[in-house]
């Protein structure tokens, strides 16, 4: 069951307490310190009772409101406007996790060429040529094209990739869509890519995204509820980010660490929060894809290296094409502009 969040200044608890956020907050950041896990907030709920909460009533819908809830650790509804075709299943232990840097287990394609890709599986999506395969991914990753140099103790920040090759790295934000046709594509195509997941749109649906890293698509992390998180305060947005960590966690087994802010707005505390969360690179772009096609923060085309923002997305986000439909449009673009999709892990 959710509780409410942010109202007026407090917090009622799970007995109907009410408990201010300032003293909530600062419970919250002391636990964290001291080195208890991130989902176990302590608070005084009156003059002499305490509740312990779960990091899934402590989200707050922010000024992105979607329908649904914040889940926390806890098992929710999905949140987002589509299910899945199924149903998830079942949990993994929540034993040690392990990085995202890392490759999933299971059957991976040789470095080099396309994942898993089927020999004229691009008729079927549209496409009149296969993908370029990717070069070798480099013995020693390139320095990081970071936006100013990193500072001691605060994630670092990038929008493209210090390469050369002409490649170009997609990444899918959200978890909105689920649909099933898009793990048939990934899968016959050998597409790589990096999904940025949100918790409260995704809800008990985490192993339709499960089933894409199973391909070798790698997971970041996207906050819990996708508030604004520039001008927040550092509690605040280490909630949004450490419960998403803990969330993911919890569902997958992961520790991912690559972060990328909602809507790219960040300040000084998003990058302090990230860095405390384990997500040392925050991941921004310079692509993005929307419904008429890629548009561009600068310039009017792609260049090696750039990072190309996309949504999970189906037909009424898209003007009535499908999330697969708008895969094809996408690669069809960076095949004409001569470039091979490369994993965004490969690299940094």
């Amino acid at each position: 069951m959710a509780h409410s969040l942010r109202s007026q200044g407090s917090i009622r608890t799970p007995l109907g307490a009410r408990v201010g956020t300032t003293e909530l907050k600062i419970a919250f950041v002391m636990m964290i310190k001291a080195g208890l896990s991130r989902c176990l907030v302590l608070t005084a709920a009156a003059a002499a009772t305490a509740v312990l909460a779960g990091c899934g009533a402590l989200g707050a819908s922010g000024p992105h409101t979607r329908t649904g809830k914040a889940a926390g650790l806890l098992p929710s509804a999905s949140a987002g406007p589509h299910t899945a075709s199924g149903t998830s299943g079942p949990l993994p232990s929540s034993g040690s996790g392990h990085a995202e840097g890392t490759p999933p287990s299971g059957p991976m394609a040789a470095p080099g060429s396309a994942p898993g890709a089927f020999p004229d599986a691009y008729r079927r999506w549209g496409l009149d040529r296969p993908l370029t395969p990717p070069p070798r991914p480099p013995r020693v990753k390139p320095p990081l094209a970071a936006m100013w140099p990193p500072v001691p103790g605060l994630a670092t920040v990038l929008r493209r990739v210090a390469t050369t090759d002409r490649v170009v790295f997609l990444t899918l934000d959200d978890g909105i869509e689920k649909d099933p046709a898009f793990i048939d594509q990934a899968r016959d195509l050998g597409l790589p890519f990096t999904q940025f997941l949100e918790d409260e749109v995704i809800g008990d649906h985490y192993d339709y995204f499960r089933r894409l890293r199973e391909l070798g698509n790698r997971i970041g992390n996207h906050t819990l509820t996708h508030p604004k998180l520039a001008g927040e305060d550092y509690a605040f947005q280490l909630h949004e980010i450490c419960g998403q960590q803990d969330v993911l966690h919890y569902r997958l087994g992961l520790e991912p660490h690559l972060f990328r802010p909602p809507y790219g707005d960040y300040d000084w505390n998003t990058l302090r929060a990230a860095a405390d969360c384990g997500l040392g690179k925050v991941v921004l772009w310079r692509a993005e894809m929307e419904p008429d096609g890629l548009v561009y923060r600068s310039g009017s085309g792609l260049r090696p290296g750039d990072i190309i923002l996309a949504h999970f997305r189906g037909p009424d986000m898209l003007k009535g094409a499908t999330m697969t439909d708008m895969i094809t449009s996408l690669l069809r673009e960076v095949q004409a502009q001569g470039f091979a999709v490369a994993r965004l892990e490969d690299y940094i």
